[in-house]
């Protein structure tokens, strides 16, 4: 895995990447954190094809200005990211609230994007509200890795409490279902079986509201399925990336569900 350096719009951003021999995937993580969640996907996947996670700007190893940047100008500078590594046709891989950013992304800028995969959409609409969503990720919590909490401490830690309360304040003011029709590429949704932050009904309107859109579950799996069955997420991603058209267009596809 290569740590890639790359200064965008004035301010450095920091990506990881394993290069295998199929088409880029780009990984935006969720509200607060970094690419860390990411690490074990990257391995699995980059097997197979080329996969980068980037960290946001003011997130992880991203420099950031000392205001948080809104979920508009993050999805500016993954899409600019994007354009200075030179990656025309990614898809893009959000989780959590990186399925907001690529979501502003893709619909903003069409074309830019070959697909999008969503794992663990927020926010559920039916529950925009913070301490529904807290009541939430505390139900949720048994369904992770413990040693994912720490890595979210230390994400937190050094992002600063200004940034990480300022990013889940954007998750929530975010109306992503009033986006998602507005995306033309091929899109599939992953939600963890056992996530109690995106229930299924939601998973289920999230894929409904996009054109081109198909859902999986992962078994075994809460909200952060990248970390925890990231072969399962691995194998999912790998089939959606074989379907995908050239050309856009198509049909849509059934809903699916990974195995094991």
């Amino acid at each position: 895995m290569q740590r890639i350096d790359t200064v965008v719009d004035g301010r450095p951003m920091a990506a990881w990447r394993t290069a295998g021999p199929g088409p880029p995937v780009v990984c935006v993580h969720g509200a607060g954190v970094s690419s860390r969640e990411f690490l074990p996907f990257v391995n699995a996947l980059g097997r197979r094809h080329d996969v980068w996670t980037v960290d946001l700007p003011g997130f992880g190893a991203s420099g950031g200005p000392v205001r948080p940047l809104g979920l508009r100008a993050l999805a500016d500078a993954v899409t600019a990211w994007t354009a200075t590594a030179g990656l025309q046709g990614a898809v893009l891989l959000g989780s959590s609230f990186g399925c907001q950013v690529a979501v502003d992304a893709a619909a903003r800028h069409p074309g830019r994007f070959a697909g999008l995969v969503l794992v663990g959409p927020t926010v559920d609409a039916a529950a925009r509200d913070p301490i529904r969503q807290a009541l939430r990720w505390l139900r949720n919590s048994p369904a992770e890795r413990a040693s994912m909490a720490l890595l979210n401490l230390a994400d937190y830690r050094d992002a600063g409490p200004r940034r990480v309360i300022g990013t889940f304040r954007e998750a929530l003011r975010d109306r992503v279902e009033d986006r998602l029709p507005l995306v033309r590429t091929p899109a599939l949704v992953v939600r963890g079986a056992r996530d109690r932050l995106v229930p299924q009904e939601w998973a289920e309107e999230v894929t409904r509201l996009l054109p081109e859109g198909r859902l999986a579950v992962v078994p075994d799996a809460g909200h952060m399925v990248p970390y925890r069955r990231p072969d399962a997420l691995a194998e999912l991603v790998t089939g959606f990336l074989a379907g995908l058209a050239p050309a856009g267009g198509g049909t849509r596809p059934e809903q699916g569900r990974a195995q094991g």
